[in-house]
């Protein structure tokens, strides 16, 4: 099965990223399903399909399944583009890509799938982690750094909620680490935040700014490892 779901996505991938120039994305915007580039689009996906497929005449309804499907959902996602966020809508239209593909891919496998492995320990373990990290880490943060405000410290300086951000994703980074138990990746990700915050930290007028960010940062890394290494136990 995962030879063939590879096979699908790559074709997928060509199509979608690869073999799709801006223009044709411009075109198809403005003209929807008048445009002449959708069903060059189209075809340059079932021309992928075919040939990673190998030509296998086996597979030929779940080729046209994902060709025609991929015609519906690309007609959907260009008359849906100004009434939906952009970037909502790319990530649902993928979903929709990627559903399609995974529902020919079983049709051509004998794959069950066992639902009491969702309730599994590994899987409960994981899914609490990243809420650890993520929500629940973010207002842990917010409620301890909120005990100083700094006047260079100013919102209006930086992009909305970044920092907020990019704590998730440096804790995400620390907590992938490890569970590969990679350590030394985490002192290279610390050595690249501070080469960014250098220049933060040299305007600072006085030490409560490095104060704060090495408070921030340290206490964001500790939340960090600590869930990294009490999920590695709870798994062991």
């Amino acid at each position: 099965m995962m030879l063939l779901v590879l096979k699908l996505v790559l074709a997928h991938a060509i199509g979608d990223f690869v073999l799709q120039p801006d223009q044709w994305v411009k075109d198809k915007t403005i003209k929807k399903h008048k445009s002449k580039y959708l069903y060059f689009h189209v075809l340059i996906h079932a021309l992928a399909l075919l040939i990673l497929l190998q030509f296998n005449a086996n597979y030929w309804i779940g080729i046209v399944s994902i060709v025609v499907s991929h015609y519906i959902i690309d007609v959907i996602k260009l008359n849906l583009t100004k009434k939906i966020n952009p970037r909502l809508l790319f990530i649902l239209d993928q979903i929709a890509h990627l559903i399609v593909i995974a529902i020919v891919a079983l049709t051509y496998t004998q794959y069950s799938i066992d639902i009491n492995t969702l309730y599994s320990k590994n899987v409960l373990a994981l899914l609490l982690s990243l809420i650890a990290i993520t929500s629940i880490a973010s207002v842990i943060m917010r409620l301890v750094m909120s005990k100083w405000i700094l006047d260079e410290d100013d919102a209006n300086d930086s992009l909305e909620k970044a920092g907020k951000y990019i704590g998730i994703l440096e804790r995400l980074f620390v907590f992938g680490f490890i569970i590969i138990n990679q350590w030394s990746a985490i002192g290279l990700l610390i050595a690249a935040k501070s080469v960014f915050r250098f220049g933060d930290l040299s305007k600072a007028k006085d030490r409560k700014l490095t104060e704060y960010i090495l408070i921030g940062t340290l206490l964001s890394f500790g939340i960090a490892i600590s869930v990294g290494l009490l999920y590695n136990f709870i798994i062991a």
